[in-house]
């Protein structure tokens, strides 16, 4: 978004000065934070702050006001491309991206989607939100929950409502990797005897990996290349899967007996760890009802398409977000890494492994689709910190005094989250 004043002072001169998600106050004082030396500007002139991508300036009690239009007034908004003076001194404000206008353009789309969705799973609007956030920052989700809390009906509606094609495994202990990638086949034409590729059920756009957790990790490790390159390799040949390509998996938190829990490798791959948990009163009141009813639950309908889904990937990737932001994310995932360096020394001998680079990129792009998804073309802290949990919790390790005092990854997390200063 790159958001910028351009300056022009009474002498012909100008300048430019790019502004970050923080308020600041423009004036004559040394102590402003945008201090310009001119007698027309009294010492702190002007508080600027940001009203969605607008930017609001607000008088402080200076002699000259603020001028818009030829107008002196003491609150502006200011849009993109427009000017204003503070006592002799002019300022245009622009932001080069428009990516805001784009993002508002796409605000029907996810109402819609969040709407068609909402008529056949009742709850779980946290779980669908962070769903759809995984899915327009081009990841991975991992779903955790009890059997029965519409895992499975969530992904299959959700790949109804974008128009994309749904293929469902269910993970066995005797699933072979050729099973999900596919496999080579003996094809007899006319008496010639050729060798067919038949593709598996990981050729879709929507894969649903049904108890990921019950199947051995070499059939598990056949996804790790599809779900990092969007490719498949048999034998020599190497295949792109369809785009957009989207792995969710679910597992059974309450059932550990014949299961293979998944290597760290694969787990890191996965953008987003989602627990899913039960619905309250009201709400599996409205699910029993839903489900009695003459003729069931309704089909849902197709509301966007594949070209949409495409293009909304892409433009969350041109969300604007902030050095400080950049640098909260940073300092959240050092301290899972070095705790006694951010003051949470007592978490040192609770972590066995802190997260990843992989977990700041995550962080970063949940972000971004977090804001898009909210309807915004910048990203806040507010937007890292919505996302944090469900990017973190799978990519942290516990130590053995942690599991004995029955310390979770969610505990250090939240105590992560409440220590670090937000910007």
């Amino acid at each position: 978004m790159n958001p910028r004043l351009v300056v022009s002072l009474p002498d012909g001169g100008q300048d430019t000065v790019s502004l970050s998600i923080d308020p600041i106050i423009v004036g004559r004082d040394q102590a402003a934070d945008l201090g310009i030396d001119h007698p027309s500007l009294s010492g702190m002139h002007a508080l600027f702050d940001w009203q969605g991508l607008d930017l609001v300036v607000r008088d402080l009690g200076s002699a000259n006001g603020i001028v818009v239009g030829g107008r002196e007034v003491r609150v502006a908004t200011i849009s993109n491309g427009d000017g204003f003076r503070l006592g002799e001194i002019g300022f245009q404000f622009v932001v080069d991206a428009a990516v805001g206008p784009l993002v508002q353009t796409f605000k029907k789309d996810v109402e819609l989607i969040k709407d068609e969705l909402a008529r056949r799973i009742i709850g779980q609007e946290e779980a669908i939100d962070q769903l759809l956030a995984c899915l327009f920052a081009s990841g991975h989700c991992l779903l955790v929950g009890v059997p029965g809390l519409a895992k499975t009906a969530l992904v299959n509606t959700l790949a109804q409502v974008l128009n994309l094609s749904f293929r469902r495994v269910q993970f066995t202990p005797d699933l072979m990797p050729s099973d999900i990638t596919g496999t080579t086949m003996i094809s007899v034409d006319d008496g010639d005897k050729t060798m067919r590729f038949v593709p598996g059920p990981i050729f879709t756009q929507f894969l649903l990996a049904d108890e990921i957790n019950r199947t051995p990790p070499k059939t598990q490790a056949a996804l790790l290349e599809a779900m990092q390159e969007r490719q498949v390799t048999v034998g020599n040949e190497t295949m792109p899967l369809p785009s957009p390509f989207v792995v969710v998996a679910t597992q059974n938190p309450i059932e550990q007996e014949g299961t293979y829990p998944l290597p760290e490798a694969q787990v890191d791959r996965f953008l987003l760890k989602v627990v899913i948990g039960y619905p309250t009163k009201d709400e599996e009141q409205q699910i029993v009802r839903a489900n009695l009813r003459a003729g069931g639950m309704r089909k849902p309908s197709a509301v966007v398409s594949k070209a949409d889904v495409i293009k909304a990937r892409e433009l969350v990737r041109e969300i604007y977000m902030d050095e400080k932001v950049e640098r909260y994310i940073i300092e959240l995932v050092f301290a899972t890494r070095q705790p006694e360096n951010h003051g949470l020394g007592h978490l040192k001998q609770l972590i066995s492994f802190g997260a990843s680079p992989r977990a700041s990129i995550g962080l970063g792009i949940a972000s971004k689709a977090h804001a898009f998804l909210n309807h915004r073309g910048y990203v806040t802290p507010e937007d890292v910190r919505a996302v944090a949990m469900d990017v973190m919790r799978h990519r942290i390790g516990l130590t053995f005094e942690a599991e004995a005092e029955n310390i979770s990854q969610e505990q250090i997390i939240t105590e992560i989250m409440d220590h670090i200063q937000v910007p």
